[in-house]
């Protein structure tokens, strides 16, 4: 197994931008850090990371990623508490879904200390970049796509990982209106609707497109069979309230073991909120939100960390969702926070010092 056995290779950049950044109003993932980490996979291993000026990629037209889509991804986040130390929220989760994303995609798997010290040097070196406004944090990016050469529909030869940091405000404001699917899947079994991969996203944004159009923000996804069963919503998980209990669905080969969602779960069944991992039909949904016992619904990822859901349609019904004074995605997403902020106890040992 490849291992670091000398200091990562480190060039900085010359001229900061940083300066001309406004840390009070940033969007979501449209402004990037000095520096990027960059590991090259060639004759059959991982070569030495390195940091460099952050910068466009050169890639040859025939490079395998533009063919034949190898290409997969996570999504993490880095904080500071009031003392400037860096944190990192269940960084190992995202280490471990990265391999199991590669290995489904035939990418070799990136050995775990390339992906942590390289990670923590990178934060390290652009640790002014991690913004400190309440809601603020930086969005981390790390990928490996395939690099190597050839029209051969084969897996490549070579492949690229890189790090990029962008920091980044809130990514949801408000509550978001959705659509039940009835016709397109995000994913089926056997396929890779586990594994964090480019395609799946690309393939939801013309659902979601078309569901935009009828006046929603995003998409509920269902079973790729008879479209029965509630999966995802968007590119989050999902979770449905009905009176006291919290449902989500299990995850499967079309439902991404997301790290929000176990934590979420966790923290829950902590805080004495019934939880249920089990399949949830929209007809379950719908009966419920006719007799009342529907009381939330949220999305649940990295980037939002939850995002309630307003209301939802399907067939042509619209139902809303009421307006609770104590809802259980304020309560999980303060607490989550708190913990990602070093402003909390963090009793599971999700809170990582970069």
């Amino acid at each position: 197994m490849n291992t670091i056995t000398s200091d990562i290779k480190i060039t900085k950049t010359k001229a900061t931008k940083i300066h001309d950044v406004d840390f009070d109003n940033l969007n979501f993932g449209k402004t990037f850090s000095d520096h990027m980490l960059v590991c090259n996979y060639k004759n059959g291993q991982w070569q030495s990371p390195e940091i460099v000026p952050y910068q466009p990629i050169v890639l040859d037209p025939s490079a395998k990623i533009f063919h034949y889509g190898q290409s997969v991804f996570e999504g993490m986040k880095a904080y500071k508490d009031s003392d400037n130390n860096i944190f990192l929220f269940r960084p190992l989760e995202n280490f471990k879904r990265l391999n199991i994303s590669s290995k489904r995609l035939a990418i070799p798997e990136l050995p775990e200390d390339y992906f942590m010290e390289g990670l923590k040097t990178l934060l390290r070196i652009d640790a002014d970049w991690i913004p400190t406004k309440e809601g603020s944090s930086l969005y981390i990016r790390p990928f490996i796509f395939a690099s190597g050469q050839g029209f051969h529909a084969s897996p490549a030869d070579e492949y690229k990982f890189i790090i990029c940091c962008a920091p980044s405000g809130s990514y949801f404001s408000g509550k978001v209106k959705v659509l039940i699917e009835e016709t397109y899947s995000r994913s089926a079994n056997g396929g890779v609707g586990y594994a964090k991969t480019g395609g799946n996203y690309a393939g939801q944004f013309y659902p979601t497109q078309l569901a935009v159009e009828k006046g929603y923000q995003q998409v509920i996804w269902t079973d790729d069979t008879n479209h029965e069963y509630i999966e995802e919503a968007g590119a989050m998980n999902i979770f449905i309230r009905i009176n006291d209990t919290l449902i989500t669905g299990p995850t499967s080969d079309r439902i991404l073991d997301g790290i929000t969602r176990k934590s979420i779960i966790e923290l829950a069944k902590a805080k004495g909120i019934h939880v249920e991992v089990r399949k949830i039909t929209v007809n379950e949904v719908i009966e419920a939100a006719k007799n009342g016992t529907l009381k939330e619904m949220f999305g649940a990822g990295t980037a939002a960390v939850i995002s309630p859901i307003s209301g939802f349609g399907y067939k042509g019904h619209d139902y809303d969702l009421p307006e609770l004074e104590d809802t259980y995605a304020a309560f999980l997403k303060k607490h989550i926070t708190d913990i990602q902020t070093n402003k909390s106890e963090d009793p599971f040992g999700w809170r990582v010092k970069a």
